[in-house]
């Protein structure tokens, strides 16, 4: 409206024309009408600005003055019930009154904790009471040498060691004493005992050596240092002649390794059961063939051992002497002696007419396996005692008690050339044995259940083991390193041979019942001999013959096989 205002006037501002008369009038009438009408532009017009609204005043309220409480007459105390018990007030003010009032007159009641309140107030103040004890432990000087740890623990009139007592375990042990002893506010005996290790301290060392040095080794006799010279004198011979035999092998050009191997094992892969004979009244446990196949020896769990002619198997003679269960019989590699062992902790050797000839006494558990050494001098002997012995088959002397194993030690095996021997355990363990120096040159550890079973190889580098995980491998001495793992039978193997002659097929027994060879070249099945109704608890093999131990049916089993050339 005001711009529309505005062009108005200015517009009736631009043609008024002063009127002086009508001629005057109409002359300026027609100029304005001959005048060509000019282009109306629009003026810009810029926004009007308002000035800022001032803010309006409010007024303050003032308070008006309260108008005072009226005070509220003192409430009456409700009389105490008969039980003691106060009733409830009806309100914060008759409780503040009440509790006022009980200020003024004293103590009138109780306040009673619950057990549950004790309990956590106990083990509260058990709590620091530790806490404070492992912050005085923490700042004593304990010592760090382990012997001076035993030493201020005996002078403290405590024990030096715990069964299973570490040495960090034994430390800290010394430690919690000691904080014991200084909250207790027994100084002066941690303080004499302190005193005493100065003193002793003082000492000369070799007394002090000599109180608390404790040798690393066993001693052994003038007896076992002969027997490892003799052991030494023997393995030298005979590893020099399976050297040259395996170097005319590979050198000689007749010699066609690979085509002795094949027919072995085509032989072996023949076997046939020849016959079966009742061994004894008990299951059998173990089985031996003399070193030239003509005599077999039986044990069982009646104590009692038999020899058997062969090949017809004849009883020849009872062999009675133990008074508990027999656990494995062996031959002599030499003659036609042979050794038993039994659960009454000990072995005796025997003649072929059934005479005593030794009794090898020491054992602290019942026996397990037991071997000849090859040069037949000594005899072998593994117990559940976690130990395995050498004898001295002449004299009955014990030349060698060895541990090693943490568990039962149940098989024990010599190599062909009489260096070494062979130990097999519960512990899922087997270590060989330098029978030269006496000490324990490998730890085989692959199997992981217990290893009952151990044999060395012909060929003097390859050692079997079989146990109760149902596996055998072969181990490389060589590589000392497992070979290779057969997943032989479906329960655990009893026992496992190599053939003795030229080790070219393995032989292992199981619990399934069955008893399986296997070639030695790749380790693969050769031959199953099963049918079987019981368990096989034993096997041995001389040349071509095989025997076999069954427990249930308590008979022998006889294979052929035509011998190795």
């Amino acid at each position: 409206m005001d711009v529309d205002e505005e062009m108005t006037a200015s517009t009736s501002a631009d043609v008024s024309v002063p009127v002086s008369g009508n001629g005057s009038a109409a002359s300026a009438v027609d100029a304005l009408s001959l005048q060509p009408a000019l282009p109306v532009i629009a003026p810009v017009v810029s926004a009007p600005v308002i000035p800022p609204i001032a803010p309006i005043p409010v007024p303050i309220p003032v308070p008006r003055p309260l108008a005072p409480l009226p005070l509220r007459p003192p409430a009456s105390r409700p009389p105490l019930a008969p039980n003691g018990d106060s009733r409830s007030s009806d309100s914060d003010s008759d409780e503040e009154e009440s509790g006022l009032n009980r200020g003024a007159t004293g103590p009138t009641q109780e306040y009673e904790i619950s057990e549950e309140s004790k309990l956590i107030r106990e083990r509260h103040e058990k709590a620091v009471q530790e806490l404070l004890m492992k912050r005085r432990a923490a700042a004593l000087a304990v010592p760090t040498n382990d012997n001076a740890v035993r030493a201020r623990l005996r002078r403290l009139g405590e024990p030096i060691t715990l069964f299973g007592e570490r040495e960090m375990e034994r430390r800290d042990r010394l430690r919690a004493l000691m904080a014991k002893l200084d909250s207790e506010g027994q100084l002066e005996k941690l303080m004499k005992a302190h005193e005493d290790e100065e003193a002793a301290a003082s000492v000369a060392p070799s007394e002090l050596e000599e109180d608390i040095q404790y040798p690393f080794y066993t001693e052994g006799s003038q007896a076992l240092l002969e027997a490892r010279r003799e052991i030494a004198k023997y393995s030298i011979v005979k590893s020099a002649l399976r050297l040259h035999r395996a170097r005319r092998k590979r050198d000689d050009p007749d010699e066609d390794l690979d085509s002795e191997i094949d027919w072995s094992l085509k032989q072996a892969a023949s076997l046939e059961l020849e016959c079966s004979e009742i061994g004894d009244d008990r299951p059998l446990s173990g089985c031996s063939v003399s070193h030239d196949g003509k005599m077999l020896a039986t044990c069982s769990l009646s104590g009692v051992a038999k020899l058997w002619s062969m090949p017809e198997v004849k009883k020849v003679s009872a062999l009675k002497g133990h008074i508990e269960r027999a656990t494995d019989v062996a031959f002599s590699p030499v003659n036609y002696q042979l050794a038993t062992a039994s659960a009454d902790r000990t072995a005796r050797l025997w003649n072929q007419e059934g005479s005593v000839l030794r009794k090898f006494e020491g054992h602290l558990d019942r026996l397990a396996r037991i071997s000849f050494h090859p040069s037949g001098r000594y005899l072998g002997t593994a117990s559940f005692d976690k130990t395995w012995r050498l004898w001295d088959v002449e004299t009955g002397e014990e030349l060698l008690l060895q541990e090693g194993h943490s568990r039962s030690v149940y098989g024990i095996s010599f190599h062909r050339d009489g260096s070494l021997a062979a130990s097999c355990g519960l512990d899922s363990l087997a270590r060989v044995w330098d029978l030269r120096s006496g000490r324990s040159i490998l730890a085989l550890q692959g199997h992981v259940k217990p290893v009952l079973g151990v044999s060395f190889s012909p060929n003097g580098y390859h050692l079997a083991t079989g146990g109760e995980d149902n596996t055998c491998r072969i181990w490389d001495l060589r590589k000392r390193k497992s070979l290779y793992i057969i997943p032989a039978h479906s329960n655990l193997i009893s026992q496992v041979k190599f053939e003795q002659q030229e080790g070219y097929f393995l032989v292992t027994a199981s619990y399934d019942m069955t008893a399986k060879v296997w070639s030695s070249k790749d380790f693969k099945p050769v031959k199953t001999l099963s049918g079987h109704e019981s368990k096989v608890t034993s096997l041995d093999i001389v040349g071509g013959q095989f025997s076999l131990n069954f427990q249930k049916h308590i008979t022998i089993d006889l294979y052929y096989l035509l011998s190795l050339l």
